[in-house]
Protein backbone atom coordinates (compact mmCIF):
# COMPACT_ATOMS: atom_id res chain seq x y z
CA UNK A 1 0.00 0.00 0.00
CA UNK A 2 3.18 2.13 0.87
CA UNK A 3 4.60 1.44 -2.60
CA UNK A 4 1.20 2.15 -4.24
CA UNK A 5 0.89 5.37 -2.49
CA UNK A 6 4.34 6.62 -3.87
CA UNK A 7 3.57 5.58 -7.55
CA UNK A 8 0.72 7.32 -7.16
CA UNK A 9 2.00 10.75 -5.92
CA UNK A 10 4.57 10.23 -8.72
CA UNK A 11 2.12 9.66 -11.88
CA UNK A 12 -0.07 12.66 -10.45
CA UNK A 13 3.28 15.12 -10.49
CA UNK A 14 2.83 13.82 -14.52
CA UNK A 15 1.37 16.48 -17.00
CA UNK A 16 -1.39 13.60 -18.12
CA UNK A 17 -1.28 11.65 -14.28
CA UNK A 18 -4.90 12.46 -13.64
CA UNK A 19 -6.12 11.35 -16.60
CA UNK A 20 -5.04 7.78 -15.67
CA UNK A 21 -8.33 7.98 -13.19
CA UNK A 22 -6.58 6.01 -10.31
CA UNK A 23 -8.30 8.00 -7.85
CA UNK A 24 -11.31 6.89 -8.87
CA UNK A 25 -9.99 3.48 -8.47
CA UNK A 26 -8.64 4.20 -4.68
CA UNK A 27 -11.55 6.20 -3.09
CA UNK A 28 -14.39 5.49 -5.25
CA UNK A 29 -16.79 8.06 -7.21
CA UNK A 30 -20.04 7.03 -5.27
CA UNK A 31 -21.52 10.51 -6.03
CA UNK A 32 -20.69 10.59 -9.67
CA UNK A 33 -22.58 6.90 -9.80
CA UNK A 34 -24.92 6.77 -12.75
CA UNK A 35 -28.17 4.30 -12.91
CA UNK A 36 -26.49 1.94 -15.59
CA UNK A 37 -23.50 1.72 -12.39
CA UNK A 38 -25.97 0.60 -9.87
CA UNK A 39 -28.16 -1.94 -12.15
CA UNK A 40 -24.62 -3.55 -13.22
CA UNK A 41 -23.86 -3.69 -9.41
CA UNK A 42 -27.29 -5.34 -8.36
CA UNK A 43 -26.98 -8.00 -11.31
CA UNK A 44 -23.92 -8.89 -10.10
CA UNK A 45 -24.68 -8.50 -6.68
CA UNK A 46 -27.56 -10.93 -7.30
CA UNK A 47 -25.43 -13.75 -9.07
CA UNK A 48 -22.66 -13.75 -6.50
CA UNK A 49 -25.46 -14.03 -3.49
CA UNK A 50 -26.94 -16.56 -5.42
CA UNK A 51 -23.50 -18.44 -6.05
CA UNK A 52 -22.95 -18.45 -2.29
CA UNK A 53 -26.51 -19.77 -1.65
CA UNK A 54 -25.81 -22.64 -4.00
CA UNK A 55 -22.05 -23.43 -2.46
CA UNK A 56 -23.07 -22.34 0.77
CA UNK A 57 -22.54 -26.29 2.80
CA UNK A 58 -19.31 -26.78 0.13
CA UNK A 59 -18.11 -23.33 1.17
CA UNK A 60 -18.89 -23.86 5.32
CA UNK A 61 -17.03 -27.51 4.88
CA UNK A 62 -13.97 -25.31 3.09
CA UNK A 63 -13.90 -22.85 6.13
CA UNK A 64 -14.30 -24.76 8.57
CA UNK A 65 -12.15 -27.96 7.82
CA UNK A 66 -10.31 -28.43 4.39
CA UNK A 67 -9.05 -31.62 5.15
CA UNK A 68 -12.29 -33.32 5.83
CA UNK A 69 -13.91 -31.56 3.10
CA UNK A 70 -10.89 -33.37 0.69
CA UNK A 71 -11.77 -36.81 2.22
CA UNK A 72 -15.47 -35.89 1.45
CA UNK A 73 -14.35 -36.31 -1.70
CA UNK A 74 -15.15 -32.55 -2.49
CA UNK A 75 -12.84 -30.67 -5.22
CA UNK A 76 -11.36 -28.59 -2.83
CA UNK A 77 -8.92 -26.46 -4.91
CA UNK A 78 -11.33 -25.59 -7.60
CA UNK A 79 -13.98 -24.24 -4.25
CA UNK A 80 -11.21 -21.99 -2.75
CA UNK A 81 -10.34 -20.80 -6.96
CA UNK A 82 -14.27 -20.11 -7.20
CA UNK A 83 -14.62 -18.66 -3.25
CA UNK A 84 -11.76 -16.11 -4.42
CA UNK A 85 -13.60 -15.34 -7.72
CA UNK A 86 -16.17 -14.38 -5.91
CA UNK A 87 -14.55 -11.95 -3.40
CA UNK A 88 -12.35 -10.63 -6.19
CA UNK A 89 -15.34 -9.58 -7.85
CA UNK A 90 -17.33 -8.16 -5.19
CA UNK A 91 -14.07 -6.27 -4.63
CA UNK A 92 -14.09 -5.06 -8.50
CA UNK A 93 -17.85 -3.51 -8.40
CA UNK A 94 -17.05 -2.25 -5.27
CA UNK A 95 -14.47 -0.13 -7.08
CA UNK A 96 -17.03 2.31 -8.24
CA UNK A 97 -19.03 2.64 -5.28
CA UNK A 98 -16.23 3.23 -2.17
CA UNK A 99 -12.56 2.50 -4.06
CA UNK A 100 -10.41 -0.34 -3.41
CA UNK A 101 -8.87 1.01 -0.20
CA UNK A 102 -12.68 1.16 1.85
CA UNK A 103 -13.61 -1.88 -0.02
CA UNK A 104 -10.87 -3.79 2.39
CA UNK A 105 -13.09 -2.19 5.23
CA UNK A 106 -16.30 -3.43 3.66
CA UNK A 107 -15.67 -6.83 3.01
CA UNK A 108 -14.27 -6.91 6.82
CA UNK A 109 -16.75 -4.69 9.00
CA UNK A 110 -20.06 -6.59 8.50
CA UNK A 111 -18.98 -9.73 9.54
CA UNK A 112 -17.08 -8.73 11.89
CA UNK A 113 -19.69 -7.11 13.44
CA UNK A 114 -22.43 -10.13 12.58
CA UNK A 115 -19.49 -12.12 14.82
CA UNK A 116 -21.00 -10.34 17.80
CA UNK A 117 -24.72 -11.83 17.45
CA UNK A 118 -24.73 -15.09 16.62
CA UNK A 119 -22.68 -18.08 16.08
CA UNK A 120 -24.54 -20.03 13.65
CA UNK A 121 -23.14 -18.96 10.12
CA UNK A 122 -25.99 -18.39 7.82
CA UNK A 123 -27.57 -16.05 10.52
CA UNK A 124 -24.41 -14.25 10.40
CA UNK A 125 -23.82 -13.91 6.74
CA UNK A 126 -27.53 -12.54 6.84
CA UNK A 127 -26.89 -10.01 9.26
CA UNK A 128 -23.56 -9.16 7.82
CA UNK A 129 -25.34 -8.83 4.51
CA UNK A 130 -27.98 -6.08 6.40
CA UNK A 131 -25.46 -3.91 8.25
CA UNK A 132 -23.22 -3.85 4.88
CA UNK A 133 -26.43 -2.57 3.22
CA UNK A 134 -27.00 -0.32 6.49
CA UNK A 135 -24.28 1.25 5.99
CA UNK A 136 -24.04 1.71 2.29
CA UNK A 137 -27.59 3.53 2.79
CA UNK A 138 -27.02 5.54 6.01
CA UNK A 139 -23.55 6.65 4.11
CA UNK A 140 -24.69 7.75 1.25
CA UNK A 141 -27.11 10.02 2.62
CA UNK A 142 -25.08 11.63 5.29
CA UNK A 143 -22.77 11.90 2.35
CA UNK A 144 -25.68 13.71 0.43
CA UNK A 145 -27.15 15.54 3.16
CA UNK A 146 -23.59 17.60 4.52
CA UNK A 147 -21.43 19.36 2.51
CA UNK A 148 -17.98 17.66 1.22
CA UNK A 149 -18.19 14.95 2.98
CA UNK A 150 -16.84 11.89 0.65
CA UNK A 151 -19.24 9.31 -0.08
CA UNK A 152 -17.22 6.16 0.28
CA UNK A 153 -15.12 7.25 3.22
CA UNK A 154 -18.78 7.85 5.03
CA UNK A 155 -20.12 4.74 4.00
CA UNK A 156 -17.00 3.03 5.40
CA UNK A 157 -17.25 4.86 8.92
CA UNK A 158 -20.80 3.77 9.22
CA UNK A 159 -19.67 0.18 8.96
CA UNK A 160 -17.05 1.41 11.71
CA UNK A 161 -20.09 2.46 13.79
CA UNK A 162 -22.46 -0.97 13.38
CA UNK A 163 -19.41 -2.67 14.39
CA UNK A 164 -18.95 -0.54 18.05
CA UNK A 165 -22.08 -0.89 18.48
CA UNK A 166 -22.48 -4.57 17.95
CA UNK A 167 -18.74 -4.90 20.49
CA UNK A 168 -20.55 -3.19 23.21
CA UNK A 169 -24.63 -4.66 22.38
CA UNK A 170 -24.08 -7.92 20.85
CA UNK A 171 -26.23 -10.74 22.22
CA UNK A 172 -23.59 -13.24 21.92
CA UNK A 173 -20.29 -11.94 22.26
CA UNK A 174 -21.03 -8.10 23.17
CA UNK A 175 -19.00 -6.33 26.34
CA UNK A 176 -22.39 -5.91 28.02
CA UNK A 177 -23.12 -9.94 27.63
CA UNK A 178 -19.35 -10.98 28.65
CA UNK A 179 -19.42 -8.63 31.45
CA UNK A 180 -22.88 -9.71 32.64
CA UNK A 181 -21.68 -13.42 32.27
CA UNK A 182 -18.82 -12.69 34.11
CA UNK A 183 -20.36 -10.77 36.89
CA UNK A 184 -22.91 -13.55 37.45
CA UNK A 185 -20.33 -15.99 37.11
CA UNK A 186 -18.39 -14.30 39.87
CA UNK A 187 -21.57 -14.78 41.87
CA UNK A 188 -21.75 -18.17 41.43
CA UNK A 189 -18.38 -19.03 42.09
CA UNK A 190 -18.30 -17.13 45.50
CA UNK A 191 -21.21 -19.01 46.61
CA UNK A 192 -19.89 -22.32 45.87
CA UNK A 193 -16.53 -21.70 47.27
CA UNK A 194 -18.26 -20.89 50.37
CA UNK A 195 -20.55 -23.74 50.68
CA UNK A 196 -17.49 -25.71 50.13
CA UNK A 197 -15.22 -23.97 52.50
CA UNK A 198 -18.16 -24.79 55.43
CA UNK A 199 -18.46 -28.58 53.97
CA UNK A 200 -14.79 -29.15 54.32
CA UNK A 201 -14.56 -27.30 57.71
CA UNK A 202 -17.47 -29.67 58.89
CA UNK A 203 -15.14 -32.52 57.44
CA UNK A 204 -12.23 -30.91 59.44
CA UNK A 205 -13.93 -30.75 62.15
CA UNK A 206 -15.58 -34.61 62.75
CA UNK A 207 -12.25 -35.95 61.37
CA UNK A 208 -14.09 -36.87 57.91
CA UNK A 209 -17.62 -37.30 58.59
CA UNK A 210 -19.08 -34.10 56.91
CA UNK A 211 -22.62 -34.94 58.34
CA UNK A 212 -21.24 -34.84 61.87
CA UNK A 213 -19.06 -32.15 61.51
CA UNK A 214 -22.73 -30.13 60.55
CA UNK A 215 -23.99 -30.32 64.08
CA UNK A 216 -21.23 -28.16 65.17
CA UNK A 217 -21.57 -25.65 62.13
CA UNK A 218 -18.36 -23.09 61.52
CA UNK A 219 -18.60 -19.55 62.71
CA UNK A 220 -17.21 -16.39 60.67
CA UNK A 221 -13.47 -16.49 61.58
CA UNK A 222 -13.04 -20.20 60.58
CA UNK A 223 -14.29 -19.20 57.05
CA UNK A 224 -12.16 -16.15 56.76
CA UNK A 225 -9.10 -18.37 57.88
CA UNK A 226 -10.25 -20.39 54.78
CA UNK A 227 -10.03 -18.49 51.80
CA UNK A 228 -8.78 -14.82 51.73
CA UNK A 229 -12.60 -13.40 51.90
CA UNK A 230 -12.96 -10.21 53.10
CA UNK A 231 -15.80 -9.78 56.31
CA UNK A 232 -17.65 -7.89 54.32
CA UNK A 233 -17.73 -10.01 51.37
CA UNK A 234 -18.11 -12.91 53.76
CA UNK A 235 -21.02 -11.19 55.16
CA UNK A 236 -22.41 -10.08 51.99
CA UNK A 237 -21.91 -14.09 50.67
CA UNK A 238 -23.55 -15.52 53.81
CA UNK A 239 -26.58 -13.79 53.85
CA UNK A 240 -26.93 -14.49 49.94
CA UNK A 241 -26.54 -18.10 51.06
CA UNK A 242 -29.13 -17.66 53.88
CA UNK A 243 -31.96 -16.15 50.90
CA UNK A 244 -31.35 -19.11 49.30
CA UNK A 245 -31.92 -21.59 51.48
CA UNK A 246 -28.11 -23.14 51.94
CA UNK A 247 -26.94 -21.87 55.16
CA UNK A 248 -28.95 -21.09 58.70
CA UNK A 249 -27.80 -19.55 61.44
CA UNK A 250 -27.72 -20.08 65.40
CA UNK A 251 -27.78 -17.55 68.52
CA UNK A 252 -23.87 -18.34 68.97
CA UNK A 253 -23.06 -16.49 65.34
CA UNK A 254 -22.29 -20.18 64.38
CA UNK A 255 -23.68 -21.37 60.49
CA UNK A 256 -24.98 -24.49 59.23
CA UNK A 257 -25.77 -25.89 55.69
CA UNK A 258 -28.83 -26.70 55.33
CA UNK A 259 -30.29 -30.13 53.84
CA UNK A 260 -30.81 -28.65 50.33
CA UNK A 261 -26.99 -26.83 51.08
CA UNK A 262 -25.27 -30.00 52.14
CA UNK A 263 -26.61 -31.74 48.97
CA UNK A 264 -25.21 -28.85 46.77
CA UNK A 265 -22.11 -28.44 49.07
CA UNK A 266 -21.40 -32.50 48.23
CA UNK A 267 -21.64 -32.03 44.43
CA UNK A 268 -19.74 -29.03 44.42
CA UNK A 269 -16.65 -30.96 46.81
CA UNK A 270 -16.93 -33.99 44.27
CA UNK A 271 -16.77 -32.46 41.10
CA UNK A 272 -13.86 -30.28 42.57
CA UNK A 273 -12.12 -33.20 44.35
CA UNK A 274 -12.89 -34.99 40.44
CA UNK A 275 -11.33 -32.28 38.68
CA UNK A 276 -7.73 -32.06 40.63
CA UNK A 277 -7.54 -35.89 40.28
CA UNK A 278 -7.86 -35.54 36.32
CA UNK A 279 -5.25 -32.53 37.37
CA UNK A 280 -2.68 -34.56 38.99
CA UNK A 281 -3.31 -37.74 36.82
CA UNK A 282 -3.71 -36.73 33.06
CA UNK A 283 -2.04 -33.22 33.31
CA UNK A 284 0.91 -33.72 35.93
CA UNK A 285 0.15 -30.80 37.81
CA UNK A 286 1.53 -30.93 41.45
CA UNK A 287 -0.24 -31.44 44.39
CA UNK A 288 1.20 -28.50 46.07
CA UNK A 289 -0.81 -26.13 43.02
CA UNK A 290 -4.02 -28.93 42.31
CA UNK A 291 -6.12 -26.96 44.43
CA UNK A 292 -5.51 -23.31 43.11
CA UNK A 293 -5.78 -24.48 39.66
CA UNK A 294 -8.73 -26.63 40.42
CA UNK A 295 -10.48 -23.87 41.38
CA UNK A 296 -9.60 -21.94 38.18
CA UNK A 297 -10.68 -23.89 35.52
CA UNK A 298 -14.54 -24.75 34.86
CA UNK A 299 -15.83 -28.35 35.31
CA UNK A 300 -15.75 -29.75 31.85
CA UNK A 301 -14.71 -33.49 32.55
CA UNK A 302 -16.46 -35.63 29.54
CA UNK A 303 -18.52 -39.24 30.67
CA UNK A 304 -15.28 -41.14 30.30
CA UNK A 305 -13.02 -39.35 32.32
CA UNK A 306 -15.08 -39.00 34.92
CA UNK A 307 -16.09 -42.84 35.29
CA UNK A 308 -12.62 -43.11 35.70
CA UNK A 309 -12.00 -40.48 38.07
CA UNK A 310 -14.76 -42.47 40.11
CA UNK A 311 -13.17 -45.38 39.94
CA UNK A 312 -10.02 -43.90 41.50
CA UNK A 313 -12.28 -42.51 44.44
CA UNK A 314 -13.74 -45.37 45.05
CA UNK A 315 -10.24 -47.24 45.04
CA UNK A 316 -8.99 -44.93 47.61
CA UNK A 317 -7.46 -42.30 46.50
CA UNK A 318 -6.97 -38.86 48.05
CA UNK A 319 -7.39 -35.59 46.13
CA UNK A 320 -4.68 -33.23 47.47
CA UNK A 321 -7.52 -31.27 48.86
CA UNK A 322 -8.45 -33.96 50.99
CA UNK A 323 -6.27 -33.11 53.40
CA UNK A 324 -6.98 -30.20 55.37
CA UNK A 325 -4.49 -27.65 57.14
CA UNK A 326 -4.69 -29.75 60.68
CA UNK A 327 -3.66 -33.23 58.97
CA UNK A 328 -7.34 -34.95 59.07
CA UNK A 329 -7.83 -36.69 56.35
CA UNK A 330 -11.53 -37.05 54.56
CA UNK A 331 -13.38 -39.59 53.59
CA UNK A 332 -12.48 -40.41 49.34
CA UNK A 333 -16.38 -39.72 49.18
CA UNK A 334 -17.79 -36.27 50.70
Amino acid sequence: FGGGVVLLGIIQQMATGYAAGLETFIYGKTASMLARDAQLIAAAAVVIAVACCLLFKEFELLCFDQEFAASQGLPVLLLDVVMLGLVVGVTVIGLQAVGLILMVGLLILPPAAARFWTDRLSLLMMIAALIGALSGVFGAAASALVPRLPAGAIIVLTGGVFFLISLVAGAKRGLLVRLADHWRLARSTALQHLLRAMYESAEAVSGGDARVGQAVGADRDTLLAMRSWGTRSLKKLIRRAIRRQLVQSDHRGRYRLTEMGRLEAERIVRNHRLWELYLVTYADVAPGQVDRDADRVEHVLGPEIVARLEALLEAGAKPPSSVHPAGVVSESHP
